[in-house]
Parts: C-alpha cells; sequence; structure tokens
C-alpha cells in the first residue's frame, strides 16, 4: 500500500535511547521535529539536573509532555506534582507551568500543534 502522491510516508522519527546515549552532556532541545508540510511540532529536551524551566503561560497550545529519562518537579497553579519516568503529562492552554529537573537530570519529549508561521497584514484601524 501506498500514500497519495506528494503524501509522505510514516517513518521513524528519532529514537529516544539512542538520541540520549548519543547527546551525553548535552541539554536544551536535542531533536525537534522538522519536517515541511507538518501540522505538529515535538522536541526532545534534557535539562541539567536541578535545571528549572521558569514558570511561564502557553496562552494558544496543548502541550503533551512524556517523561522519558530522570525524573523532576512539575509546577502549577496548584501542588507540584512529581514527574517520573513514563508519565504522560497534559498542560492544558492558558496553564501555569515550571518544571525543575531532580537530582539525575530529566528528559522529555513535547508534542504540541504546530503554529502558524508570522504573516504581514494591515492594520485593523
Amino acid at each position: 500500500m501506498t500514500s497519495p502522491v506528494g503524501v509522505p510516508d510514516p517513518r521513524i522519527a528519532c529514537r529516544i535511547p539512542g538520541l540520549l546515549g548519543a547527546g551525553a552532556g548535552a541539554t536544551g532541545a536535542l531533536w525537534k521535529l522538522a519536517e515541511s508540510g507538518r501540522q505538529l511540532d515535538a522536541n526532545v529536551v534534557r535539562l541539567d539536573p536541578g535545571a528549572r524551566v521558569a514558570p511561564h503561560i502557553e496562552p494558544d497550545l496543548d502541550v503533551l509532555l512524556v517523561v522519558v529519562a530522570g525524573d523532576g518537579t512539575l509546577d502549577g497553579a496548584v501542588t507540584p506534582q512529581d514527574l517520573t519516568e513514563g508519565a504522560v503529562v497534559w498542560l492544558p492552554h492558558g496553564s501555569t507551568r515550571a518544571i525543575t529537573a531532580g537530582a539525575d537530570g530529566l528528559a522529555y519529549l513535547t508534542v504540541h500543534r504546530r503554529r502558524p508561521g508570522m504573516q504581514i497584514r494591515r492594520r485593523a484601524d
């Protein structure tokens, strides 16, 4: 079976264990989905032990976060929640969130709808 003309075939985008092993010691975004025509954005991010993603609000997009290695804490508007390997976390748009890596660091995959590119438009007035 083949996809319609012009539609890419499904494929493995990355292998997380190999990515984490090959990038030992690297921090920040280790991988991102970059294929043209995609409707999603995805990233694999690694934080050093104790590193923190400062509190912020994503006003427009829900984000799905999957912990792939290590542990940490998710701070929201209510109580902190433990992040452990295998946890799948829904971060609803409009919610406040911050992430702190544990003693062994933290690696996670995020997936969300792709933001449209910036466009130049006429002012409404």
